[in-house]
């Protein structure tokens, strides 16, 4: 009777440790939600590739890319300005020259606020929430230019449900299709479809979302930028020159959104993605 008891103690155990170690009561914590949600979805970026010939305003400029060079004589390695390379130091590296507001980028509130929020303020909360497609892309074949107003979101509610707080929401228009044809002409053009303004504030006040996105690099065709100027100037952000919009459904997804951390940066490139279920 002991030796059983024993031997049952010892099956017992082991069977305890196997199914810790295999996670015989599921994964532990968020791990959960990876491996039952994230693990097995469907990925897609959000994101242009940016480059030297980049579309951007003209009043900024276009980037440089430049390998990088020894800035001083390092004895034994490298004299001053030798480029690094694979064959003699094992590496090679860049130096990138370019606007905060180049290729797909964020926008935060001092971009245009005197003393609003910078990057590195902005908390790593804000990189992460539910992802809202508008597709206005129908509506362009009528009207080239039409500008997203507050009764096209009202009708996408009607449809798919009320956007809800917290939200991230982009605007479809499939106009990033012209950089990805590589017609960059017409893709800085104006006009372009975009924001109506009033949408842009209904959106913040009615639904208070999170932040808002879309494929031009402006938020709207207003002579000052008056939906831009509004969300900036009360402290949201948003994500401009996105793509792939028309890969992801309107509701269901979840978007990331992560950018570097300079001290008082005002804006930059940042890599957006979107975990979408299959």
């Amino acid at each position: 009777m002991r030796r059983s008891k024993c031997l049952y103690a010892i099956i017992f155990g082991v069977g305890l440790l196997a199914g810790v170690s295999s996670w015989g009561w599921g994964p532990p914590g968020l791990w959960k939600v990876y491996y039952k949600y994230i693990k097995g979805a469907k990925f897609v970026d959000l994101t242009h590739t940016f480059a030297e010939n980049t579309p951007v305003w003209y009043g900024f400029g276009q980037a440089k890319f430049e390998r990088a060079r020894a800035p001083v004589d390092i004895p034994g390695y490298a004299k001053k300005g030798e480029v690094y390379t694979y064959d003699k130091h094992g590496f090679i590296a860049h130096i990138y020259t370019h606007v905060g507001q180049y290729g797909t980028h964020v926008d935060p509130p001092c971009h245009f606020k005197k003393g609003g929020m910078t990057l590195d303020k902005m908390p790593v909360e804000w990189m992460i929430a539910p992802l809202c497609v508008i597709d206005i892309t129908p509506k362009l074949k009528k009207e080239p230019y039409h500008q997203c107003s507050v009764e096209d979101i009202k009708e996408w509610e009607k449809k798919y449900g009320k956007i809800p707080e917290g939200a991230f929401v982009a605007l479809r228009t499939d106009w990033s299709k012209y950089w990805e044809e590589g017609n960059f002409d017409k893709f800085k053009s104006s006009p372009f479809p975009a924001w109506d303004p009033e949408a842009v504030k209904w959106l913040f006040t009615e639904r208070k979302i999170l932040a808002i996105g879309h494929e031009t690099m402006d938020t709207d065709t207003t002579h000052n930028l008056e939906g831009e100027t509004w969300l900036l100037h009360h402290d949201h952000f948003q994500v401009e020159v996105m793509t792939n919009l028309d890969k992801v459904p309107p509701v269901g997804a979840i978007i990331v959104v992560a950018w570097p951390k300079p001290k008082d940066g005002s804006g930059f490139p940042c890599r957006a993605f979107a975990i979408c279920p299959k």
